[in-house]
């Protein structure tokens, strides 16, 4: 059963990370209907920007480990975000009243963009992570030796999904994000500025992918710069698997996706481990296509 329990937890700390990247994608498929191909990529950014900003500024000697994390996790996202607003304003407001087949390219555009700037960038090699910056603990939980990082990758996850659901439901912009994703005429008539609704999801989403490319970066130590398709995938796949539009949904269907991959890895073969999660995704199409809590939008794009 420790074996069982150990994955668990190794599922749950992976579909955080998942879940706050389908959170990017269902927030602009509600409001805007449309697949963000960028989105992976942002998450990618976060991870670079992290490494970057860690070895130039050396945050956790000056302000402490703890304090030194925050502050990096507030700066990773806030220039993720940054580049979300502009990605929207270059690439997605123009094509606003385009068929929608022409913001679907002008996605794929952007990501191949997005891709290559980082290669250029950083190179083609994978980059790694200051070694010994965070301590090799574990925590007795419940009998169970669990790593202290994957504690705390699980409890960022779960509070910035919390803080999300709680601003989306009980605060003025959150009904207003609410109002529009529903119908952005009525919005509208209503008095709410839906282009300023839509950048900000566009600052909301890539910031969370940002601290989900930051998690994965201390979480495994390495990055590489085509290692937001493959996540950008799966918490795609995570967001369907939820019900696409649907915020409740992505959660859910992150943290399942996470545990299904992590058990179906341990237990059957690692090498069948991303063949999972495609699986799930084609069996979610197939018996309920609008996902485990239901599509928010029933548009198709």
């Amino acid at each position: 059963m420790e074996h069982f329990f150990q994955q668990l937890t190794n599922g749950l700390a992976v579909g955080g990370i998942y879940a706050l990247i389908a959170l990017g994608y269902t927030m602009v498929y509600g409001v805007m209907k449309l697949i963000n191909f960028a989105h992976g990529d942002l998450f990618t950014y976060g991870a670079y920007l992290g490494m970057t900003l860690l070895t130039s500024f050396f945050l956790q000697d000056r302000l402490g480990l703890v304090a030194g994390l925050v502050l990096l996790a507030v700066m990773v996202m806030g220039l993720v975000a940054l580049i979300g607003a502009v990605l929207e304003r270059a690439v997605y407001r123009p094509l606003r009243d385009s068929p929608r087949l022409s913001a679907v390219v002008s996605a794929l555009g952007a990501s191949i963009f997005l891709q290559n700037a980082l290669m250029l960038l950083y190179g083609a090699r994978v980059h790694v992570y200051p070694e010994d910056l965070l301590p090799q603990a574990t925590v007795n939980v419940l009998g169970l030796e669990v790593p202290l990082m994957r504690i705390v990758v699980v409890l960022a996850s779960v509070v910035m999904m919390a803080v999300l659901y709680l601003f989306v439901q009980k605060t003025k912009i959150g009904t207003a994000i609410r109002a529009a994703a529903i119908d952005q005429g009525a919005a509208r008539l209503m008095g709410i500025d839906v282009n300023r609704v839509i950048l900000l999801v566009f600052l909301i989403g890539p910031a969370l992918g940002g601290a989900a490319g930051l998690l994965v970066g201390l979480y495994y130590g390495q990055v590489s710069f085509t290692m937001g398709w493959l996540y950008g995938m799966k918490a795609f796949t995570a967001a369907i698997l939820g019900g696409i539009g649907n915020i409740p949904g992505a959660m859910v269907g992150g943290l399942l996706l996470g545990v299904i991959e992590a058990l179906g890895a341990a237990y059957l073969s690692l090498a069948w481990k991303d063949a999972l999660s495609f699986l799930v995704l084609i069996f979610i199409l197939i018996v309920r296509p609008t996902g485990l809590l239901g599509e928010r939008v029933a548009d198709k794009v």
